[in-house]
């Protein structure tokens, strides 16, 4: 049984018709191509790309690159990796197509072909969202364009409003959507104390979840809960203060590094 086409490759195709004949594809100069700016992925595998390169050196490219034109030349629309690795390769020209593209499509298209492979970060993916959004685009629209549900394209730009630590957690693989998305359920002043409470725990996203009910528990128990999360912004560690007249101030490190830090900051030194 053949493997039915993605909702994404009808998108892809309703924007880019497919060539009359084959003087659709032509061989241009790499030095005349030059990086398009919507490209949504910003993170290539060196090792990937050198895997690549052999092969083109190999075979040649097998998949023309889409451009549009750009005064003198040419700007890349898609195919990034194979440009990047035909350059590598030593090549001088490559096969393109090339199309008459509005800024609007060729995100569309930079988008959908990276969605297609499943080449994108959580992160990655929201960001090419939002700049479709920021082009006029209801979250609606752009599901429509790039084969999502409405909800997904919502629920990916609601990622957004994470804090850059957790952005970047997220980005580099330290965390997951999930972790993140249990992360949007605490108070925007309490996520970097929850991506802290992830990383230095190992929390499974089921427990990352649950880190709102923790976090009301711990405020009815504690004294002070707001002098702590300002003394942990402070010092980037999880302190806890207990009793209101007489009581504790507890200050939790987690390696030999922080320990070393808080000792610095609170003016002790080793002898």
């Amino acid at each position: 049984m053949s493997k039915p086409r993605s909702r994404l490759g009808r998108g892809l195709d309703a924007l880019l018709p497919p060539a009359e004949d084959e003087a659709g594809g032509v061989r241009i100069p790499l030095a005349l191509i030059e990086p398009g700016p919507f490209q949504p992925r910003r993170r290539f595998s060196d090792a990937a790309l050198r895997e690549l390169a052999e092969s083109i050196r190999a075979k040649g490219v097998l998949q023309p690159l889409l451009v549009r034109p750009r005064g003198d030349g040419y700007q890349l629309v898609a195919g990034e990796r194979r440009f990047r690795a035909a350059q590598l390769a030593g090549l001088t020209e490559v096969p393109a197509v090339v199309r008459e593209l509005t800024d609007q499509e060729a995100l569309e298209v930079a988008l959908i072909e990276n969605l297609q492979r499943e080449d994108l970060s959580p992160v990655e993916e929201a960001e090419g969202y939002r700049r479709l959004a920021d082009m006029g685009l209801s979250h609606e629209a752009i599901a429509a364009r790039v084969g999502r549900s409405r909800s997904a394209v919502t629920n990916a730009l609601r990622l957004l409003q994470l804090p850059d630590e957790v952005l970047a957690a997220l980005d580099d693989g330290r965390i997951s959507a999930g972790h993140a998305r249990a992360l949007l359920m605490l108070p925007p002043d309490r996520r970097l104390w929850g991506l802290r409470e992830i990383l230095e725990r190992g929390l499974t996203v089921r427990q990352a979840e649950r880190l709102k009910e923790r976090l009301g528990r711990r405020s009815r128990r504690e004294a002070h809960p707001e002098l702590a999360r300002a003394l942990e912004e402070r010092l980037g560690i999880r302190v806890r203060i207990t009793g209101r007249r007489r009581g504790r101030l507890e200050l939790f490190f987690t390696s030999e590094e922080e320990l070393k830090g808080l000792l610095e900051l609170l003016g002790f030194q080793e002898d």
